[in-house]
């Protein structure tokens, strides 16, 4: 894995102590899908002390840089995750927010079988499956632990 200066630099981006401390949170943090303000907030616990304003700058430098994807989740709130995996989709517990990752390879083919029938050119897509998670359905409260990895990979 390139060092963080690295993949700073070969985003076009200066090695700067705010993007580094937030790199470094993105890669290592426990939890793939985060907000700006949970960023804001993860750095403050660990002691580094980064402006609202420099974390939401930061992402966004990342995102047009493609170091990072923002997602639009239902509920209205934007959250980041390193581009760092093979391209996927996501399911999303509406009570209570997790975020589950899939990749199925059938789907894939099929959305560019029926673009290709359609004669369009798929340049980029995002499936996101709303529901509720089977803890939060047979308990009452999410059980699922955080994964870093994608969580479920559906097999031809």
């Amino acid at each position: 894995m390139p060092t963080i200066p690295q993949n700073l630099k070969q985003a076009g981006l200066k090695t700067t102590l705010p993007r580094i401390k937030i790199l470094e949170l993105l890669r290592n943090n426990e939890v793939r899908h985060v907000s700006a303000e949970d960023v804001y907030k993860l750095l403050l616990e660990s002691g580094d002390e980064i402006g609202l304003a420099t974390v939401y700058r930061v992402l966004t430098d990342f995102e047009n840089s493609e170091l990072v994807i923002r997602h639009n989740f239902e509920g209205g709130r934007s959250v980041f995750e390193l581009n760092d995996q093979p391209e996927h989709d996501h399911m999303v517990c509406t009570e209570c927010g997790h975020v589950f990752e899939f990749r199925d390879e059938k789907m894939n083919e099929r959305q560019k079988n029926l673009a290709n029938n359609a004669g369009f050119s798929i340049a980029d897509h995002s499936l996101y499956v709303y529901g509720t998670c089977d803890g939060i359905k047979d308990k009452g409260e999410c059980d699922m632990p955080p994964r870093r990895d994608l969580d479920i990979i559906v097999k031809k």
